[in-house]
């Protein structure tokens, strides 16, 4: 597994005292509350506050004292060591751990790699097979069980089939 979760993405200054507006990648902007340090660009900052709005978050970090500070900071990933971050739920997993899977049917058949997560009401995942990309919703009947120390995802076939799609 890997040590360091990206956990957001910086989308510009907030103000001009520093704050910044970030684009979460977890499951609940709450979630960044529970971080003391984050790190960009491998650049440690102590978070100084954290505050939760319209699905964005809002960050002062110690040595970013102002806007032009900040401005120099957009588009950056907001990275923390999995020690810091909460333990996911019961059948949550962080991004990090499932990309890279083996996507099978629950009969052993091999569909593709998992190569990219789009977060949405249900996770739309993107799959590689035969130089190929299928999407397809990681809804409930559709993926079966994870296995992420076996980097193995099985999903019912029939299912699969019917929800899968190539994008154009």
């Amino acid at each position: 597994m890997q040590n360091e979760l990206i956990v957001g993405e910086i989308l510009k200054p907030q103000g001009i005292r520093g704050e910044l507006k970030v684009r979460p990648f977890t499951d609940s902007a709450e979630d960044f509350r529970a971080f003391k340090r984050v790190f960009l660009d491998e650049t440690e900052y102590r978070v100084l506050s954290v505050r939760v709005g319209d699905g964005a978050v809002y960050l002062g970090l110690r040595g970013v004292p102002d806007r032009n500070a900040a401005e120099l900071l957009r588009g950056k990933k907001i990275v923390v060591r999995r020690e810091d971050a909460p333990e996911p739920e019961e059948g949550t997993y962080y991004i990090v751990d499932l990309l890279g899977s083996e996507i099978v049917t629950e009969e052993g058949k091999l569909l593709g790699e998992l190569t990219e997560i789009r977060q949405a009401a249900t996770d739309i995942y993107t799959l590689r097979a035969e130089g190929k990309e299928i999407l397809f919703p990681a809804a409930k009947g559709v993926v079966l069980t994870v296995d992420i120390e076996n980097k193995r995802i099985t999903v019912d076939g029939k299912r699969f089939a019917e929800v899968a799609v190539l994008p154009d």
